[in-house]
């Protein structure tokens, strides 16, 4: 009997070992299944990362829609499923995100289809194709209505963000690409890197009502204050960003990062490609691709270069949480607005850096988004212009 005894007991521990052997060694796929299934957060505020948000680079984090806590040391939450796949079967480019709080959805664009995600469930509840594909699109401040850039094409395509029907197309000049929605849902900002005229649309008509400019050249991300006075704007060839009147229509000024010079850059074909106003609309952060580099201006004129930070990569955008404390540069940095400081490194559930191009705050309570910020680092100051 007390043979018997010591055989099962060997035998169980024998069980035991492999078991926790078995957990061990496959931790970090029981990790992903555990992280792509269950509802959303029920509150908090929370960074969503598209990835492959670099060209369609998976070393930056792999393919799908990462989520960070961002009360909580931006730690990973989970990765959710997401779709557009290439006609290879590898994972295409994302090219743009949004949020529609009414909706309570969140889309991805991948170069030629568009997808919409519920925030509750986590569910693609559709991805649809558009003639010309898709770029960096916007959305209505009420949620209903979005433009969606053809895939540097001659138009954009206004999509009914509900069932994503066409709804209308505007043509422009050659290659659409980056789009902005203005905060009053009046007007909508296209940017066409084939011309040196920013394109604005009446939203109500969705026609071109105004051009502004002319920039020294094709327009690439740009950015607009609250209040839709100002557009502060990066161009082809150009180590900085130029600066006009959204009311006039006129342009008013061009500044050259100083102490730098340009040189080859590995993505965009530009010198600077991303640009951020802080949302107290207080400074100006400029991306330095070649020098890996982000600029930090005063936003108002002379337009001060008042410090430089360092990153890990070569940055291709630049957003900030809508509360004006963090920035996050596409380098994967989440930084400290106030006192310049890297805090850290986003990291999925690999530990492997995360970056992307395409990233958004969302705000949840009970399961629903009840606020979301925008993938461009527009300003969010709402105090009155003062005219002199």
């Amino acid at each position: 009997m007390l043979i018997m005894k010591a055989k099962t007991s060997i035998l169980f521990l024998i069980f035991f070992g492999l078991v926790l052997g078995f957990n061990f060694a496959w931790s970090p796929w029981l990790n992903l299944q555990a992280s792509t299934v269950g509802l959303a957060p029920k509150a908090g505020r929370f960074l969503y990362v598209a990835v492959p948000g670099i060209r369609n680079y998976l070393g930056y984090g792999g393919h799908g829609l990462l989520v960070f806590d961002m009360d909580n040391g931006h730690k990973f939450v989970k990765r959710i499923k997401t779709q557009g796949l290439s006609r290879n079967g590898k994972p295409a480019n994302v090219k743009g995100i949004a949020v529609s709080v009414p909706l309570n959805s969140i889309y991805i664009s991948t170069l030629g289809t568009l997808q919409r995600i519920d925030l509750t469930t986590e569910k693609v509840l559709w991805e649809k194709p558009y003639e010309g594909g898709a770029d960096r699109m916007a959305i209505s401040p009420d949620g209903k209505t979005m433009y969606l850039p053809s895939l540097e094409k001659t138009f954009w395509n206004v999509v009914d963000c509900e069932t994503g029907k066409l709804l209308k197309k505007i043509e422009v000049v050659g290659r659409a690409h980056n789009t902005i929605y203005g905060p009053s849902g009046d007007f909508a900002y296209l940017a066409d890197i084939a011309s040196p005229l920013l394109h604005v649309a009446d939203t109500k008509t969705h026609t071109i009502v105004k051009k502004v400019g002319p920039f020294s050249n094709g327009i690439r991300p740009f950015t607009i204050n609250h209040n839709e006075t100002m557009v502060f704007a990066t161009v082809d060839s150009l180590l900085g960003f130029e600066v006009a009147d959204l009311k006039t229509g006129k342009f008013l000024d061009r500044v050259i990062v100083e102490g730098w010079n340009k040189g080859p850059v590995r993505r965009h074909g530009n010198p600077s490609h991303g640009i951020g106003l802080t949302p107290d609309e207080k400074e100006i952060w400029l991306a330095d691709g070649h020098n890996m580099r982000l600029h930090i201006f005063s936003a108002e004129k002379p337009y001060q270069q008042l410090t430089t930070i360092a990153l890990q990569d070569m940055p291709g955008w630049i957003t900030f949480s809508m509360d004006g404390k963090y920035a996050y540069p596409s380098s994967g940095e989440v930084i400290e607005v106030k006192t310049r400081k890297i805090l850290m490194t986003l990291k999925d559930e690999f530990y492997n850096q995360v970056a992307s191009e395409k990233m958004v705050e969302v705000q949840l309570a009970g399961n629903k988004v009840v606020k979301a910020g925008d993938q461009f680092g527009i300003g969010r100051a709402t105090k009155k212009v003062v005219v002199n």
